[in-house]
């Protein structure tokens, strides 16, 4: 019955996906003739004079896309290397930071799951720390670190820690209490036992959590690239505006979308090889 109904929720979003660049093409052409003045600026902005927007459409943003795409990775200075470079550079520092963050939410995951008391007395540092945003945390980090690469991953850290570490604590503690009986009944080992009976338990949980992460991470990242400049995808969009150059803003827009729904994907996948049913 599901594998029926994937094909048909296929074809519903692809032609959702067509209607919305249908209506995008057609709201922004325009039947004026924009003044000769405005030549120049339309030209930066990625747009035709002739245009009565000064916004791209899907065709010129499509086309941007694909020339980019074609040399993704040459590096001409500082403030113009290819677009694959960029992502490159983003994705290094979100993989640094999220994987500092499973480093340390995994196993104090597990003890705050494990013990009640300790989860209660840590609760306040989380629920404060917790909604402070990475806007705050930038500046904090830029003055301490004094690295914008290292600040940046120190930013995803602070920021995607959260959701991992309590949903590890969720999972670890909602583990059934007579799976973890028999196992002592059985004399398995504290350390055995939370690997052969709790993680396996609680894995669906502790993927769930990963995968709340990689995307604030994701999220996280390209707002602090705008702050320390340098390279990454949020750096070229930043650049871009600076450029006034809004057909490759719209391109940057576009990749951090796939990039995020590519990572996404992949813990999805992850999640559902480790599911269990009874």
């Amino acid at each position: 019955m599901i594998a029926k109904k994937i094909p048909a929720a296929w074809l519903l979003s692809l032609a959702l996906l067509a209607v919305l660049l249908t209506g995008w093409q057609f709201a922004v052409q325009g039947n004026g003739t924009a003044p000769v003045a405005d030549t120049e600026y339309a030209r930066l902005m990625g747009t035709s004079a002739s245009n009565g927007s000064a916004i791209p459409g899907p065709l010129a943003v499509g086309a941007r896309l694909a020339e980019l795409l074609a040399h993704p990775f040459y590096d001409r200075g500082a403030n113009d290397k290819g677009i694959g470079t960029q992502l490159f550079f983003s994705l290094a520092r979100v993989l640094a930071g999220f994987g500092l963050v499973a480093i340390v939410a995994i196993p104090v995951g597990f003890l705050i799951g494990l013990h009640e008391t300790l989860g209660r007395a840590l609760n306040p540092f989380i629920q404060v720390l917790k909604p402070i945003s990475p806007l705050a945390w930038m500046p904090l980090a830029l003055y301490t670190i004094r690295d914008s690469g290292r600040s940046a991953i120190f930013v995803i850290f602070i920021c995607s820690v959260w959701p991992m570490l309590l949903n590890t604590a969720f999972g670890v503690a909602g583990v059934r209490r007579e799976w973890v009986n028999v196992a002592r009944t059985l004399e398995v080992g504290p350390l055995r036992r939370a690997f052969s009976v709790i993680l396996p338990a609680a894995a669906p949980t502790i993927l769930t959590g990963m995968r709340i992460s990689i995307g604030i991470s994701w999220l996280v990242i390209v707002a602090a690239e705008m702050l320390v400049g340098g390279t990454g995808i949020g750096y070229f969009i930043w650049n871009q505006w600076n450029n006034l150059s809004i057909v490759d803003i719209l391109v940057g827009i576009l990749l951090v979308g796939l990039t995020g729904m590519a990572l996404d994907q992949l813990l999805g996948w992850a999640a559902r090889a480790v599911a269990w049913r009874e």
